[in-house]
C-alpha cells in the first residue's frame, strides 16, 4: 500500500503540491488524474525522493523510499520512458539496472519476454520508437518483481495494440496483489483499467474514491425508454416530475431519454399503464465528463467556445 500524508512542495513562490494526502490500495489499479499543472508529476517525483517536499511523508507498506536498500525489489517506477542512455542496448540497460539492485541477470530475459522486446534486445535505444521505449521502461519497472508500481503516462506513444496490451498488463499485475498507481491524460483508458481514482487540481486533493462512484457523483444518469406506447408513457412520467426528451424513432419505435425516475420506477409505471417496453437502459456519462465537471475551476488553460 502507498500512503501519502500532508505532502507540500513549493518552487519559490509557486505551490506545486498543497497538503496532499491519499492512499493507494494493494491489488487495485488507481488512476491519478488532474489537469496540466495540477502537480501529478511533482507528486510522483516526491514519492520516490527525486524531489524533496517541504512537508509531508510518503510510505510504502510503512517504509519511506530511501529506506529500501534495493528499491527495484519493492517499488517499480516509470516516470519518463525516454530518459535512457541512447547508446546502450535494451539488454545492457536492463543488465545495468539489475546489477545495481543485486538482481540476477536471468531476470533480464524474463522481463524482455514479458514486454515483447526479446528480438530487439541488442538494438541501441536511440533506434527505438517511443512505444518501444515505453515497453523497455515497463521492463525496467518489473525487473525486481515489485509489490508497488508507479507509472506516469505509460501508454504514451503506443499504438492501439500496445495500449490494450498495457491496459491488460496493469490489470493483471494488480490482480497479483500489487498496488498500481497510473497517471494518464487518456481518460478512456483509465476508465477501462482503474478501479479507484485520485483526482487533484492545483496541487490539492479533489476526490479519492472508486471510479464508478466518482462518475455517478459528478454526472447525471438518465434512462433510455423505447415503447410503442411512448406518448402515453411519457405523459405519465412527466406527471411524476420526470424530464422527458424525445430521441425520435429507431427503427420504428419511439424512444425517449428520462431524467428524474429510476428504471424500477419507470418499469412499474409502464406496468400500471399496460405499456409494452422494448428497451429500458441506464445511460451514464463518461469519466471524461465527470473529470471535466469536477476540475472546471482548476484547468490551467481554458478554451473558448468553438465558432
Amino acid at each position: 500500500m502507498i500512503s501519502v500524508e500532508g505532502l507540500t512542495k513549493r518552487f519559490g513562490a509557486t505551490v506545486a503540491i498543497d497538503d496532499l494526502s491519499f492512499e493507494v490500495q494493494a491489488g487495485r489499479v488507481t488512476g491519478f488524474l488532474g489537469p496540466n499543472g495540477s502537480g501529478k508529476s511533482t507528486t510522483m517525483r516526491c514519492m520516490v525522493d527525486l524531489d524533496r517536499p517541504q512537508t509531508g511523508l510518503v510510505r510504502f507498506a510503512g517504509r519511506r523510499y530511501r529506506e529500501f536498500a534495493d528499491p527495484l525489489r519493492s517499488i517499480g517506477v516509470l516516470l519518463d520512458a525516454s530518459y535512457i542512455h541512447p547508446g546502450r542496448s535494451a539488454r545492457h540497460h536492463l543488465e545495468w539496472l539489475a546489477m545495481s539492485n543485486h538482481l540476477e541477470r536471468t531476470r533480464v530475459d524474463e522481463v524482455l519476454e514479458l514486454v515483447g522486446l526479446t528480438e530487439v534486445a541488442q538494438r541501441r535505444v536511440k533506434t527505438f520508437s517511443l512505444g518501444m521505449k515505453q515497453r523497455l521502461g515497463l521492463a525496467a519497472t518489473m525487473l525486481g518483481d515489485p509489490e508497488v508500481i508507479i507509472l506516469d503516462e505509460p501508454a504514451n506513444g503506443l499504438d492501439p495494440e500496445g495500449i490494450r496490451w498495457m491496459r491488460d498488463m496493469l490489470r493483471y499485475l494488480a490482480g497479483q496483489g500489487r498496488a498500481v498507481l497510473v497517471s494518464s491524460h487518456q481518460l478512456s483508458e483509465i476508465a477501462l483499467m482503474a478501479e479507484d481514482l485520485v483526482v487533484i487540481g492545483r496541487g490539492r486533493l479533489i476526490a479519492q474514491e472508486p471510479a464508478p462512484e466518482f462518475i455517478a457523483r459528478h454526472t447525471t444518469t438518465r434512462v433510455r425508454v423505447r415503447s410503442p406506447q411512448i406518448d402515453d408513457l411519457a405523459n405519465s412520467m412527466r406527471a411524476q416530475g420526470a424530464e422527458v426528451v424525445s430521441l425520435g424513432e429507431t427503427p420504428s419505435i419511439d424512444q425517449v431519454l428520462v431524467t428524474g425516475l429510476t428504471m424500477t420506477e419507470i418499469g412499474e409505471l409502464a406496468h400500471r399503464h399496460g405499456a409494452v417496453l422494448y428497451e429500458l437502459a441506464a445511460v451514464t456519462d463518461s469519466l471524461e465528463d465527470a473529470f471535466l465537471a469536477v476540475t472546471r475551476n482548476d484547468q490551467e488553460y481554458r478554451s473558448g467556445p468553438s465558432s
